[in-house]
């Protein structure tokens, strides 16, 4: 084929040739290349890898939860105040009425005294009385009345009850400060008849053995009336319970 015909190919037959011709020199040169320097071929290629590498984008970053909002405080209910003082209470004046004083009615004496049961009255047995009772009109003492008159009351001469060993021990914490008040009938020759409790204490049996002793130990001078004549009387005799010291 001439140099003529080559030049008179069409265009499209002409550019193929010569891509054919370039392309036969680059793997020519590709050959050399990995012939002397087998490794530039890869370096190339990572240089044209690298410079196309793109980065793909991060994610944003989460961004932190907002605080929440403190929650509103209610308004503080308003403490109650104190009421307004009160008025001050002034008492009333009063005034205390005079005492009304009642004037008893004077009682008139009679011209004469009376006659009747006064004269045998009193805490005595059946019998004479104790009044001072007379005959006459006058408001003196009689000279012939019943009663005793200006006589004496009965005396205690002898006889004691002074020993715990006259009373029970069992009883003792029971009796121990108490009392005891008996009424002994005395006779007109100072001997007691009679014997009974007028107050009694805690301990009734040491009530009746007070009455038993004063009977067999005490001895009186009997009472008289106003002319000296012993008669019958009723003597009180309180008995007590202590602790002696020492004991």
């Amino acid at each position: 084929m001439s140099a003529g015909s080559d030049l008179s190919a069409p265009p499209r037959v002409r550019l193929g040739v010569a891509l054919l011709v370039a392309g036969l020199h680059s793997l020519a040169i590709l050959g050399l290349i990995r012939a002397f320097a087998p490794d530039l071929a890869g370096r190339a290629i990572d240089a044209v890898v690298s410079t196309f590498a793109v980065e793909a984008p991060r994610s944003p970053e989460p961004r932190p939860p907002e605080p929440s909002p403190p929650p509103k405080s209610s308004a503080p209910t308003p403490a109650g105040q104190a009421a307004p003082a009160g008025r001050r209470a002034v008492p009333r004046a009063t005034v205390t009425p005079p005492p009304r004083i009642t004037l008893a009615p004077p009682v008139a004496a009679p011209p004469v005294a009376a006659t009747g049961t006064a004269d045998t009255s009193g805490a005595r047995d059946q019998g004479a009385g104790t009044g001072a009772g007379g005959e006459g009109s006058g408001t003196g003492r009689g000279t012939a009345g019943t009663g005793q008159g200006g006589g004496s009351a009965a005396v205690k001469i002898a006889g004691e009850i002074n020993s715990a060993r006259d009373y029970p021990i069992a009883t003792r914490d029971l009796r121990i400060g108490d009392r005891v008040i008996v009424a002994i009938t005395v006779g007109t020759d100072g001997r007691p008849s009679a014997c009974r409790v007028v107050r009694p204490s805690r301990d009734a049996q040491a009530d009746a053995i007070t009455c038993r002793l004063a009977l067999a130990r005490f001895r009186f001078r009997p009472a008289t009336d106003g002319a000296g004549t012993p008669v019958v009387s009723v003597f009180g005799w309180q008995q007590r319970w202590f602790y002696r010291g020492g004991e």
